[in-house]
């Protein structure tokens, strides 16, 4: 590149576009000196450089500018009162709603289930027909692997005609209003099941109370069970459901006294107790249902 020429006066100054008051490259006489155009399109190629950079860093600082405006607009969007609120004003986690959270509801609560012995401790819910074969169907009774044949039945409303001892005057007492009798027989064990009729509970309750070793349901005989616990010893049991009171007595076919070692004996009077205290109870559920379902 050549040498660049100077102005008259002598040399001057290298010239800074950047510079206040320097001077250009070329003379301001009339020496007929020619400029120097590759070292003034140097010059404006670093002087573009220079201004493009000066933009590029504006736009930063611009952008920056924006950036803050918009933060401080959001703070003060509620009004200047609120503006510049501390952090400590904004509500804890647990108070935001979460956008993962599920609806809970307030559980429904079923109504309770029908107490099914609720409809055997009064006449006025124990509506259901009832008699001897409704209690104890059937012309055999199993319980476990003991199978019971089925013998004599019978029905009545004067209870004393099926009670012996001092049972008779008992139930009169309390308001008995019907007595069921039913015989079963296995292996030359007889026993009689009965079961008495109240209005009431508490009248069921009060028999069982008051009964004692005397108090026994009678002996039913009949078919091809003969006579048995006339003046023989045998074993007795009482208790009560509901509305309902219920004997059992047992004994052998052939008259001999029964002791505390014919378990036989024993397991055949508990069998029987249990299965009309079943059946007293699956009436009561059965009455339960239906009211249920009405």
């Amino acid at each position: 590149m050549r040498p660049m020429s100077y102005g008259q006066g002598g040399p001057q100054s290298q010239w800074d576009p950047w510079k206040p008051n320097s001077q250009q490259p070329w003379g301001t006489g009339d020496d007929g000196s020619t400029p120097d155009w590759a070292a003034l399109a140097e010059a404006s190629e670093t002087r573009n450089k220079r201004r493009r950079l000066l933009f590029i860093g504006g736009g930063a600082l611009a952008t920056l500018g924006i950036g803050t405006a918009v933060a401080m607009g959001v703070v003060s969007a509620n009004g200047d009162d609120k503006a510049n609120r501390p952090t400590s004003s904004l509500p804890a986690t647990a108070d935001l709603p979460s956008a993962s959270s599920t609806p809970t509801f307030a559980p429904t609560s079923a109504p309770p289930p029908l107490d099914p012995k609720e409809f055997v401790s009064s006449k006025a819910k124990d509506t259901a027909p009832n008699g001897p074969e409704l209690l104890f169907p059937g012309r055999q009774l199993t319980m476990g692997t003991a199978v019971y044949k089925k013998g004599a039945k019978a029905d009545s409303t004067s209870c004393a005609t099926g009670a012996a001892g001092t049972l008779g005057k008992i139930l009169a007492a309390n308001g008995c209003t019907r007595i069921m009798r039913v015989t079963y027989a296995r292996d030359g064990i007889a026993v009689t099941v009965g079961v008495a009729v109240f209005d009431t509970e508490a009248q069921a309750l009060k028999v069982k109370s008051q009964s004692d070793g005397k108090s026994i349901v009678k002996a039913l005989a009949g078919g091809s069970v003969k006579a048995f616990c006339n003046g023989a010893i045998c074993r007795s049991t009482t208790n009560s459901y509901g509305r309902y009171a219920y004997f059992t007595i047992t004994g052998f076919a052939n008259g001999k006294d029964v002791t505390t070692k014919d378990t036989a004996v024993f397991t055949t009077g508990d069998d029987l107790a249990e299965f009309a205290f079943q059946q007293l109870r699956r009436r009561g559920e059965a009455q339960a249902s239906a009211a249920a379902d009405s």
